[in-house]
């Protein structure tokens, strides 16, 4: 979905909250059921459309021969599962208000669950009589159906994990924050994945939540099938205390099309899928900082024990009644021991300290180090979780590890912000940290891939926003000609420069050869050392046009000849360029971040970013698993010269003039009418 649609999905969301506080005896933590049942509907009616068309030619195909199939056999083949006619969304939200809406919303999750029995119990059903006790309820189920008609067909996404977020986010932030547990978002599960790579075999998740571990799974096996031909089958497991996320785990995985086995249970204590050294890989984001842990009835279990227990310095209980001093380590004992032995890998999400945890807790990360199942450590930046500021850092265990070092990255700078209090890593900058991990193992095929993607994306803008840099050339330099400028800047040389630039990418292109990683990537560099000259020009220019437009408006009220009608279009339409300009650097910027770090397409210890530690490097350092330890600290310049600081400073003063010169007109403004209602004058 694109961040409109999802505004407006979120919007959607509020009104039904409000819908539901109003008229229903539903408490806030319960809203999530009955919207996240018809979110499934409209997701499984959006899924079963793209197929639709291939179950009804299969069927026609079939139909009067020996190989005849129900229909119902034939969608649950291609698809997953079958809508019948009464469990489409369509005839749901046509359906006359005065009808028991209620009843056809439960009688189309029971259709469902007909055709597939893993749902069974599963989709909400008479939570939506709850919502109609009263007649002048009636309404509300096909209010909600409204609310979420306008889902766009081809959104796809752990959509589920998403609403269920926002539900605890706005309305039960106590519950979302209960033990510890909070939910990961999309960009960091996103990253996980693109690190360890789970393209095949079986995925568990000891915590799975809303299962968005395992639809971002699923994501990356659909991007691998498009250009590779490999087994990219998946089956998914996951464990989970609470029944409401269990059950919302299994539509998630449902209408993503995946396979799997959810089970409600509580991991300390029970091993439904009896998971010692079983899965290929492990993605979790389990509750930090549990400290009630009976530790009886964990020390000996060999999920728990095989690398050591976290006791408590001394005995503070009876026998029996003794706690882990906290659960961090039990998980990292649980994600070590459920990888199958020779090539498992696993990501999880923890809390920071356990970086450096000590007494017990270091006995177990010194084995771990010892047993070389420590991949990598990556730090995350803050505030990127929904409901907490709480820093975390990521764990990966790969058991067909090539050596003896490990990976330590510190992205705590690499971010965007979404609003003052969240932030994310934005797709590109998710793949920016993968390929770190992915030229350490040697592979640099895809770090030219990921450059050559950039410049693709870079010159499709450029070539999209190369005739607006012409059109406001003409009317910034008719504006400044009638307004008498002397120094009109010229616009041609970057024109011109556009243009050389995209015949260089046009020739770069038709040389690319992905066989030929060196020639590749020098080829790139010198692309890219092209491209620099060009954006520093234009923002040079750029400056003096601003600067010339703003002298004129600070003569304005002098000059009676100006047109101020004329001044503020194309202030907008400078403005708009300035968006433009922003939006076609971005790919290059990412780019001139990859090649200043790794100019050879190969991996290298950057200081502050990456590093790779041998193990008597960690030794010297206690043992410890803290990123910042082995990176290190760069100061980083802006890059502006003294000239440079100065006409900025100098910009922005005139700036201010201006706001200062309106400023004082309201002020006088504001005053005379004060006056006059006073009777003063």
């Amino acid at each position: 979905m694109t961040p409109e649609e999802l505004k407006k999905l979120e919007n959607n969301l509020w009104q039904t909250a409000d819908t539901l506080r109003a008229n229903s005896d539903l408490k806030s933590s319960e809203y999530s059921t009955p919207v996240l049942g018809l979110i499934f509907l409209r997701f499984a009616d959006n899924k079963y459309s793209q197929f639709e068309d291939a179950i009804n030619r299969e069927y026609k195909k079939l139909k009067g021969s020996r190989r005849e199939k129900p229909l119902s056999e034939i969608a649950i083949e291609k698809c997953g599962f079958f809508l019948s006619k009464n469990a489409r969304y369509e005839y749901l939200l046509n359906l006359p208000e005065e009808e028991d809406i209620a009843r056809a919303i439960k009688d189309a999750m029971v259709s469902i669950e007909e055709y597939k029995p893993e749902l069974k119990g599963i989709l909400p059903q008479d939570e939506y009589f709850r919502l109609v006790r009263k007649p002048e309820y009636r309404v509300i189920p096909k209010q909600l159906l409204k609310n979420f008609a306008d889902i766009p067909r081809e959104a796809t996404g752990d959509m589920f994990g998403q609403i269920y977020e926002y539900f605890l986010g706005k309305f039960a932030l106590a519950e979302g924050q209960g033990g510890g547990e909070f939910f990961t978002p999309r960009s960091v599960v996103r990253l996980m994945v693109e690190i360890i790579e789970p393209h095949h075999g079986t995925v568990f998740d000891p915590a799975c939540g809303s299962g968005g571990m395992f639809v971002q799974s699923a994501h990356f096996v659909e991007q691998r099938t498009k250009s590779k031909k490999a087994d990219t089958s998946l089956f998914v497991y996951g464990q989970e205390k609470t029944l409401e996320t269990v059950k919302l785990a299994k539509m998630n995985i449902a209408v993503n099309g995946l396979r799997g086995d959810i089970r409600q249970s509580n991991t300390y204590y029970e091993d439904p899928h009896d998971s010692f050294d079983r899965f290929d890989y492990v993605l979790a984001n389990p509750p930090f900082n549990v400290d009630d842990v009976n530790l009886g009835k964990v020390e000996q279990d060999r999920r728990f024990n095989t690398y050591g227990i976290p006791r408590n310095k001394t005995k503070t209980k009876k026998k029996g009644e003794d706690t882990c001093p906290n659960g961090n380590y039990l998980w990292i004992n649980l994600f070590a021991t459920s990888l199958k032995k020779k090539n498992g890998r696993a990501a999880l999400v923890m809390a920071n300290s356990a970086s450096d945890a000590r007494h017990s807790e270091a006995d177990i990360r010194r084995n771990l180090i010892e047993n070389n199942l420590i991949y990598g450590m990556l730090t995350l930046p803050s505030n990127m979780f929904y409901t907490v500021t709480l820093p975390a850092t990521l764990w990966f265990f790969d058991k067909a590890k090539a050596d003896d070092r490990i990976l330590f990255i510190d992205a705590r700078n690499i971010f965007t912000q979404i609003d003052r209090a969240h932030r994310k890593f934005s797709e590109e900058q998710v793949q920016n940290i993968a390929v770190i991990s992915r030229l350490h193992k040697g592979n640099r095929e895809s770090y030219v891939e990921l450059v050559h993607s950039y410049f693709q994306n870079g010159f499709s803008r450029l070539k999209e926003n190369g005739s607006s840099i012409k059109d406001v050339s003409k009317k910034v330099t008719g504006f400044l000609a009638e307004y008498k400028v002397k120094n009109i800047p010229d616009f041609s040389p970057v024109i011109d420069s556009a243009k050389t630039l995209m015949e260089a990418f046009q020739k770069y292109e038709k040389n690319y050869s992905a066989g030929n990683i060196d020639k590749s990537n020098k080829e790139q560099i010198k692309l890219a050392q092209q491209v620099k000259p060009f954006f520093e020009s234009l923002h040079q220019l750029l400056k003096t046009v601003d600067k010339e437009v703003r002298h004129i408006e600070k003569d304005a009220s002098a000059d009676s000849a100006f047109n101020k009608k004329d001044l503020k279009v194309l202030k907008t339409e400078l403005e708009e360029l300035h968006r433009e300009v922003k939006e076609t650097e971005y790919f290059f910027a990412h780019i001139n971040w990859l090649q200043d770090r790794f100019p050879d397409a190969r991996y290298d210890d950057v200081t502050g970013l990456c590093k790779l530690a041998t193990i008597d490097e960690v030794k010297e350092q206690d043992y410890s698993l803290n990123p910042g330890r082995y990176v290190g600290v760069v100061i980083e310049e802006d890059g502006k010269t003294e000239e440079e600081f100065i006409a900025e400073i100098v910009g922005l003063n005139d700036d201010l003039e201006v706001l200062n010169k309106e400023a004082r007109k309201l002020e006088a403004v504001i005053g005379n009418n004060i006056a006059q209602i006073a009777g003063e004058e």
